[in-house]
């Protein structure tokens, strides 16, 4: 049986990205959500994810604080007249263990601007990152591991 309360949340989320605040786009939301935990139903039984919403919602205002600043710094690189760069791979060592965890740090990591998930490799311990800027690699490192790495421990428990 689908929880409700996941259900809920996937509307509400679905509504919230689509900026129209409608009966007929919340019903649609609704039976979007009600599909995706259809189909993923057996893999979420598998994976026992305890999801602190708190947290979750913490790791959420980290995305988008992220999102933003990264923006900016994206944007204040490409249009300094010298374009001071060092762009290159570097390898992340992963704390999650769990394929949900690695697949949302991977992603939330993509999403950000400046930085691109590229492979994890095959033991599951490093994540591959390419840096648009990658002249501290140490510094983005402590970036990922203090924040999107330590909010998805908190968050997925």
């Amino acid at each position: 049986m689908i929880p409700v309360r996941y259900v809920v949340l996937l509307a509400l989320a679905w509504v919230g990205m689509s900026g129209s605040y409608t009966l007929p786009n919340l019903i649609l939301g609704i039976a979007i959500g009600w599909g995706v935990l259809f189909l993923v139903r057996d893999q979420l039984r598998a994976a026992k994810v305890t999801v602190r919403p708190w947290a979750a919602l913490l790791l959420a205002l980290l995305f988008i604080k992220e999102l933003v600043l990264s923006a900016m710094r994206v944007a204040r690189l490409v249009l300094s007249p010298r374009m001071d760069i060092k762009p290159g791979i570097f390898a992340y060592p992963l704390q999650v263990e769990r394929d949900f965890e690695i697949t949302l740090l991977a992603n939330l990591i993509t999403l950000t601007p400046g930085t691109l998930s590229v492979d994890v490799s095959e033991d599951r311990r490093t994540l591959f990152v390419h840096g648009m800027d990658c002249s501290d690699p140490e510094r983005a490192k402590e970036e990922i591991r203090i924040g999107f790495e330590r909010r998805i421990m908190e968050a997925f428990r």
